[in-house]
């Protein structure tokens, strides 16, 4: 076991998994405390480093793309008193960060844990039901639906249609936005066949936020839903999917049109589809369709 105990909070790794606990000082973001102790295990893992300063010092740990819904929702987004994946350390404790930094680098080699990025969750998200309330509205999230109520503060046009209740079913994504500067924040709640493009002030899925303490817990209620939709890996694989079918229907639109191509030309273009079916390019319905297209021309 390799642990650091900091006022900032805890960090304990047994080879399997690192347990994160957040400290209970003031300083410590609500967002983390909030969020409650972490278990992450080794094969979520991509790195973790050691910042040494002159007053204070930092562990940071690097996730595998993909590996936590939160850190899907809020893209990078948490300032550091809110990163869950941060832990302040003092000079005196610099020792035991690299030790503990060591074993985590230690056991990715030795378990050939890759960097890259993953294609489920491999951590829950925050536990439900889940609540926020901050900026002109309260947001709920109880694994089925999302319930979004206002307040006072709300734009009178948001407002009067009353509370809104969207189904799991009906989202296509989430999306969280602290503020910034002069420019509010949201969470917004991707609707199917919603318009898209209103302010956050007059969008009635959207709550807008203004720069205040609370505004980082609506980054739970994001994580809570992002955990419950499908993978992002699951869009990266349609947009593979998509150029791939093109491919197969030219493929085979092609090897129709020319009635006139001698067989040595159309021997050439089954070689061309086989090489694109090993390569991955052509599924195998698409290589049998387009393959079945040269074949007729034979």
């Amino acid at each position: 076991m390799a642990d650091i105990i900091q006022k900032d909070g805890t960090w304990a790794f047994d080879g399997d998994t690192l347990r994160i606990t957040p400290g209970r000082e003031k300083n410590v973001g609500l967002l983390r405390r909030e969020l409650g102790e972490l278990v992450v295990p080794l094969r979520a893992l991509a790195g973790v480093s050691v910042e040494q300063g002159r007053k204070s010092g930092r562990l940071r740990l690097r996730l595998r793309d993909g590996a936590d819904p939160l850190l899907q929702a809020t893209a990078g987004r948490l300032a550091e008193p809110h990163d869950p994946y941060q832990l302040v350390v003092e000079p005196d404790r610099y020792g035991v960060a690299e030790y503990v930094a060591d074993e985590v680098r230690n056991a990715l080699l030795l378990e050939g844990v890759s960097s890259g990025p993953v294609d489920e969750y491999l951590l829950p998200g925050p536990s439900l039901p889940v609540s926020a309330s901050a900026g002109d509205g309260t947001a709920s999230f109880d694994g089925e639906r999302v319930r979004l109520e206002w307040n006072w503060k709300t734009e009178e046009s948001k407002a009067s249609a009353g509370p809104r209740t969207i189904p799991l079913a009906d989202l296509t994504g989430v999306e969280w936005q602290p503020a910034a500067g002069l420019e509010n924040g949201h969470l917004r709640f991707l609707v199917r066949g919603a318009p898209l493009g209103a302010p956050p002030k007059y969008d009635p899925n959207a709550v807008e936020l203004w720069g205040f303490r609370k505004d980082p817990l609506m980054a739970l209620v994001a994580a809570a839903v992002q955990a419950r939709l499908p993978h992002p890996s699951a869009a990266r694989a349609d947009a593979r999917r998509l150029p791939a079918q093109r491919t197969g229907e030219q493929a085979g639109e092609q090897a129709g049109q020319r009635a006139g191509d001698d067989h040595d030309t159309l021997l050439r273009r089954l070689r061309e589809l086989g090489e694109l079916h090993r390569d991955g390019v052509l599924t195998d319905e698409e290589f049998a369709v387009a393959k079945q297209a040269v074949l007729k021309r034979l």
